[in-house]
C-alpha cells in the first residue's frame, strides 16, 4: 500500500514539475512582450453601482483624446475594465451605461504608467422619480447566443412563470433550446444531447457535482444572489475542462455595502429569508440566503395529492475590498434533497414496509481573490476550494447505494492586456476522492476508494485583427498523473460582427476522467455514482458549433445554430438477453447533431416575446458482446432516453400599470423508453431448493434499447404580479398563477412491471407573498 501510493504521489510530483517548466516560459514572454511596450501607459480598474456597491458588467468605458480619437473597452463580471498601450497624454475618461448617468474625468498619463482609477456609476431618473434602468439586458436575452455561450442575468429569469415568487435559474435554463428536462421531478438537465455529470456547473469557481433540486423548478441558484450565470452549451475554452458537454459558470453577487436590505417569502413551494448588508460600510459586505421547501404542506394539500418532495438550500457570501487594485470572497453554499420518486405497492406491504427514498446534499466552500499587479497591465484570478457530495438511495438510514465524492481545487487564470490583444493564461490542480456502493447494481464494476489528481495549464490568446473581429485560439494540457495520462486539448473560438450581423463558430478537445454511472434503463432511478472512467478508456469529446445573429431594430433578435458533439469511451448500462434487475456496464460511442433557433420581440420592459425551436438527434452505438447476442446485430445504435427530437418554448412578458403578466408555454416530443417483452422468475439453485414452494424472484425481459417513445410533452403557465409600496423602503409583491393551466397529464415514466404510469405535476393554483425592505 505505501509503495503504491509512494509511487503515485512521485508521478504526480514529476507532473508539477515539468508543468511548472512549462508554464514559466509564459510569464517570462509576456514580460517580455509589455518592456517592448514601454513609453505607453495603461489605465485600469472597477465599475461600481454608487447605490450599493455592486459591480456592473457591460460598462462602456473609453478614453477621448484632443483629437477626438478612441480607445476603450467595456467592463466585465467583475465591473473590471482595463485600456493598455495609450500613448501619454491628457484625456478625458468616461463611462457610459444605459439608465446610468455618464461618467467623466480628465486624466494625465505618463509613460510607463499603470494609473488605477475606479469608477462609480449613478443612476438617472425620470421626470418621476423612478429608477429607468435597461442596460443590464444588453448582452443578454434568449436570441443573444454566440458560439454556444448565452449570458443569463437576474432580468431574464424573471420573465419566466415559477412557482416560487422569487425566480431560479433552472425556470430560465429549461425555457433554452437544446436544454432537455426530466420534468417536474428528478433534477437532470442535459445540454445538446449531455448526461447531467457529463456538465460542469461551477459557484464563483467552485465545482457543484448535483445543484439542481429533486422538484425541477428549482436549483441552488434563487436569481436574488445570481449577478450573472454563462451557459456554455458547447465549444467552451482553454478554461474549462474535466467535462464532456457544457459549463455553467455561476457569479454570485456581491451583496449590497451601503446598507442592510433584505426580503422574505413564503409560496406553496418554497419560503425564502435573504439577507445583505455591510460589515464594513463601503468594505466587507455579506449576502446570505436560506430556503425551504414547504411542498407537503403547501402544494400538496392544494391538489389533494401526495408530495413526498423535499429540499433546501443554504448561501452565504463575504465580499471585501482590500484596496482599489484587489478584492477578496469567500463562499459557502449547502443543498439538501429528500423523496420518493416510484410508485406505492398495489398491495398492503404490511406495517414493516419502508419505501425507497433518494437523497443527496451537495457543500461547497471557496475564496476568490482577484488583483491588479502594480507594474504590469494583468488581471489576475486565484481560486481555492473545497466541494463535497454524498448520494443515497434505498430505506431511510439503510441505503443499498451510496456515494461519496469530494474534491480540492485550485486555479490561477490571468489576462495580459497588450494593446488590441488580450492574451488569456492559466493553471489548475484539483484532487477527487471518490467511494461509491453500488449494491450490485452494476455487476462487473468493483468499486475501491479512489484518488484522482488533475493538473494542467491553458494558453489562450485573443486577437482583434480587424474592427468587430475576435480570434481566440486556444490549447489546454489536461493531465492525471494518477492515471498516467496526458491530452492536450485545441480550443478556437471565432466571432465576427459586422453591422447587424454577427456571425461565430467554436471548437475544441474535450476528456473526463471523473464520470457519472447512471442506470438510464430506468427513469426513476435518479441515483449517480461518481467514479473514475471504469472502462479504462477516457471519454472524449469533439465539439462544433457555427451561428449567425442578426439584429435588424432594436425590437427584433433573431438568431440560429448549429452543433455538433461527437463522442468516444462512454460509459451506459449494458443490454442483454438474459433478464435481470441488476446490469453490467459497457463502454459506447455516440453523436449528437441539431440547431436552435430563437426570436426575440420587444424593445423595452413594457413588452418581451420569445419564440425558440431546438432540433435535435442523439444515437448511442455498441458492439458489445451482450447487444450482439440479444439483436443478432454486429453493431447496435440507439437513442439514449434523453433523445428529444423537437422542443418548443414560447414565453412573453408584459407589464401593464404596474402589473407584471408572464406566460409561457412548452411542447416537446416523446423521449425514448425501455419496452419490456415479458418477466420471468429465478432462483439461485446453489443447494437444495423446492422449487414448488420457493417464489423466486421476477426479473423483467428487456428489448432492444429505448425503442419505445413517451407522449409529448405539453404545458401552460401563466404568473402575475405586483409591487406595492408599504413605506420608505419597504415594499410588498403579491404573486398570483398556475402551472399546467390546461391540466396536461404528463407522462414521467412508465413502471415496467405493472405498466402503471407516474405523471408528472398536474394542474397546480400558486399564491405567493414576498415582503422586501431595499
Amino acid at each position: 500500500m505505501r509503495s503504491s501510493f509512494a509511487s503515485r504521489l512521485n508521478k504526480e510530483l514529476f507532473f508539477l514539475k515539468r508543468l511548472a517548466k512549462s508554464v514559466l516560459i509564459v510569464p517570462m514572454l509576456l514580460v517580455f512582450v509589455t518592456a517592448a511596450s514601454a513609453q505607453t501607459a495603461t489605465v485600469r480598474g472597477f465599475v461600481t453601482d454608487a447605490s450599493d456597491g455592486q459591480p456592473m458588467p457591460g460598462v462602456n468605458v473609453f478614453l477621448t483624446d484632443v483629437d477626438g480619437n478612441l480607445f476603450g473597452s467595456a467592463s466585465d463580471t467583475d465591473g473590471f475594465y482595463g485600456i493598455s498601450r495609450i500613448a501619454p497624454g491628457t484625456y478625458k475618461l468616461k463611462a457610459s451605461f444605459i439608465g446610468y448617468e455618464e461618467f467623466e474625468k480628465d486624466i494625465t498619463l505618463q509613460a510607463d504608467e499603470f494609473q488605477t482609477l475606479n469608477i462609480e456609476m449613478r443612476v438617472s431618473e425620470t421626470e418621476l422619480g423612478e429608477v429607468f434602468v435597461e442596460g443590464a439586458r444588453e448582452t443578454a436575452g434568449a436570441a443573444n447566443i454566440t458560439a454556444g455561450l448565452q449570458t443569463i442575468r437576474p432580468a431574464d429569469i424573471s420573465l419566466v412563470p415559477a412557482p416560487d415568487i422569487s425566480a431560479d435559474l433552472v425556470n430560465y435554463l429549461t425555457a433554452l433550446p437544446g436544454i432537455v428536462s426530466q420534468g417536474d421531478r428528478g433534477g437532470q438537465l442535459f445540454i445538446r444531447g449531455g448526461e447531467p455529470t457529463q456538465n460542469l456547473v461551477l459557484l464563483d469557481g467552485m465545482q457543484i457535482f448535483q445543484p439542481f433540486h429533486i422538484v425541477g423548478f428549482f436549483s441552488a441558484f434563487p436569481s436574488d444572489i445570481i449577478n450573472t450565470a454563462d451557459v456554455y452549451a458547447g465549444g467552451y475554452g482553454g478554461k474549462f475542462g474535466g467535462r464532456l458537454s457544457s459549463v455553467l459558470d455561476i457569479t454570485a453577487r456581491t451583496g449590497n455595502k451601503r446598507r442592510f436590505v433584505g426580503a422574505a417569502t413564503v409560496a406553496p413551494f418554497v419560503s425564502t429569508i435573504r439577507l445583505e448588508g455591510p460589515l464594513l460600510p463601503g468594505k466587507i459586505s455579506l449576502l446570505a440566503s436560506y430556503r425551504q421547501s414547504v411542498i407537503e404542506q403547501g402544494a400538496s394539500k392544494l391538489i389533494d395529492q401526495d408530495l413526498p418532495f423535499e429540499f433546501g438550500d443554504i448561501f452565504a457570501k463575504i465580499h471585501a475590498n482590500l484596496g482599489e487594485s484587489a478584492q477578496l470572497s469567500v463562499t459557502g453554499i449547502q443543498t439538501t434533497d429528500n423523496g420518493r420518486l416510484g410508485l406505492d405497492p398495489l398491495v398492503d406491504p404490511g406495517p414493516d414496509y419502508v419505501p425507497d427514498e433518494v437523497n443527496w446534499e451537495n457543500l461547497a466552500v471557496g475564496g476568490r481573490l482577484i488583483f491588479l499587479p502594480a507594474t504590469l497591465p494583468v488581471f489576475a484570478e486565484l481560486l481555492v476550494s473545497y466541494s463535497e457530495l454524498k448520494n443515497e438511495f434505498g430505506p431511510p438510514g439503510d441505503p443499498v447505494q451510496t456515494t461519496n465524492a469530494t474534491l480540492f481545487s485550485f486555479s490561477s487564470n490571468l489576462t495580459h492586456y497588450i494593446g488590441t490583444t488580450n492574451f488569456n493564461w492559466g493553471i489548475f490542480l484539483s484532487s477527487s476522492k471518490l467511494d461509491s456502493n453500488l449494491g450490485g447494481i452494476f455487476q462487473n464494476v468493483d468499486l475501491n476508494i479512489e484518488y484522482i489528481t488533475e493538473v494542467g495549464g491553458y494558453i489562450e490568446p485573443e486577437f482583434n485583427p480587424i474592427e468587430g473581429l475576435t480570434v481566440q485560439p486556444g490549447l489546454r494540457l489536461q493531465s492525471f498523473p494518477s492515471k498516467g495520462q496526458s491530452f492536450l486539448e485545441p480550443r478556437l473560438r471565432i466571432v465576427w460582427n459586422t453591422g447587424i450581423h454577427r456571425l461565430s463558430m467554436a471548437g475544441g478537445v474535450y476528456h473526463q476522467e471523473v464520470t457519472g454511472l447512471n442506470d438510464r434503463r430506468n427513469a426513476g432511478d435518479i441515483f449517480t455514482a461518481w467514479t473514475a472512467a471504469p472502462s479504462g478508456q477516457m471519454p472524449e469529446a469533439t465539439h462544433l458549433i457555427g451561428g449567425y445573429r442578426i439584429e435588424p431594430t432594436n425590437w427584433l433578435t433573431f438568431s440560429a445554430e448549429g452543433f455538433y458533439k461527437n463522442l468516444q469511451n462512454i460509459v451506459v448500462p449494458e443490454w442483454t438477453a438474459f433478464p435481470r434487475f441488476t446490469t453490467n456496464i459497457q463502454p459506447a460511442d455516440g453523436h449528437a447533431t441539431g440547431f436552435d433557433i430563437r426570436m426575440e420581440l420587444g424593445s423595452s420592459d413594457k413588452f418581451q416575446t420569445t419564440l425558440s425551436w431546438g432540433r435535435s438527434e442523439v444515437v448511442y452505438g455498441s458492439t458489445s458482446r451482450a447487444l450482439q447476442i440479444l439483436t443478432g446485430e454486429k453493431e447496435v445504435e440507439y437513442s439514449p432516453p434523453h433523445d428529444r427530437k423537437d422542443q418548443i418554448n414560447i414565453m412573453t412578458a408584459l407589464k401593464i400599470k404596474g402589473f407584471n403578466f408572464n406566460v409561457r408555454w412548452q411542447f416537446g416530443t416523446g423521449l425514448p423508453f425501455n419496452e419490456s417483452l415479458g418477466f420471468d422468475r429465478w432462483l439461485l439453485l446453489d443447494s437444495l431448493v423446492n422449487v414448488v414452494e420457493v417464489p423466486g424472484e421476477e426479473r423483467v425481459l428487456y428489448g432492444k434499447p429505448y425503442t419505445g417513445r413517451l407522449p409529448t410533452y405539453h404545458r401552460l403557465d401563466i404568473s402575475l404580479d405586483r409591487e406595492f409600496r408599504i413605506g420608505p423602503t419597504t415594499f410588498l409583491t403579491i404573486q398570483t398563477g398556475v402551472l399546467n393551466a390546461y391540466d396536461r397529464r404528463n407522462l414521467f415514466y412508465l413502471d415496467l412491471f405493472t405498466l402503471r404510469r407516474v405523471d408528472q405535476l398536474p394542474l397546480i393554483p400558486t399564491l405567493g407573498i414576498k415582503l422586501e425592505y431595499k
